[in-house]
């Protein structure tokens, strides 16, 4: 079982850094299709980190078209912002936040692409995690958010040497929750949810998993992917 769960690993670390060099082709286009035709003022950044997670894995059996690299003990890292929050309340989201100036002279001085250290800074600040153990795999192309004018990089990591994380801040979080890839993946966990701005819905994918023994999906107890929309 050892040698198992190494060699999912390593495939999905590696999977992970060629995505991040990009050397695999991944289609945004239903992405981009939100993207403003003026540019976004704003500039942010996410910690998407992945790790192996040991006490807690999938709860998902095999299912067609599951990833070999994707193991049922590969996890990736996530919040629920709480629910008092004027924007966003409730959501589930990757740690990180707005870019701050100090983040470009801190990028500047260190050599290294100024997402990377918002996404970082950002992740200790909301989850407590130690960056040491972190190692940056490289950035995605940002993606627009014009509902809230914000251009936001997606930074990957890999745990290497994972830590204890948890809500740091009960006024800015409700959940910090490592759940498992797969079950994101798993076609049954995976449904449409309606969300309500103003008098408009929009129809948006959405997740169903299970963290801690309960269910998970939209607010403290649900863990659900939601994407804002223009």
């Amino acid at each position: 079982m050892p040698n198992t769960l190494n060699t999912a690993a390593e495939q999905a670390r590696d999977a992970l850094a060629n995505l991040a060099a990009g050397k695999l082709d991944v289609k945004i286009d239903s992405l981009m299709r939100y993207a403003p035709n003026s540019t976004l003022s704003k500039e942010a950044a996410v910690l998407v980190l992945f790790g192996v997670l040991d006490d807690e894995p999938s709860t998902s059996a095999d299912f067609d078209g599951c990833p070999e690299c994707v193991g049922e003990n590969l996890d990736v890292l996530l919040l629920v912002r709480a629910d008092t929050l004027r924007s966003h309340a409730g959501q589930p989201a990757f740690p990180g936040g707005k870019i701050d100036p100090e983040d470009y002279e801190l990028a500047r001085q260190q050599g290294v692409p100024v997402g990377r250290i918002a996404a970082l800074r950002e992740a200790v600040e909301e989850t407590g995690l130690d960056p040491a153990g972190v190692e940056i795999l490289g950035s995605c192309r940002p993606l627009p958010l014009a509902v809230s004018d914000f251009r936001v990089t997606p930074v990957l990591g890999w745990w290497a040497s994972p830590t204890r994380v948890g809500v740091v801040d009960t006024n800015e979080s409700a959940l910090i929750a490592r759940v498992p890839v797969r079950d994101l993946l798993n076609p049954a966990n995976r449904h449409t949810a309606y969300v309500k701005r103003g008098r408009i819905t929009h129809k948006t994918p959405a997740f169903e998993v299970v963290h801690s023994q309960r269910r998970c999906a939209g607010r403290v107890h649900r863990v659900g992917v939601h994407r804002d929309r223009a």
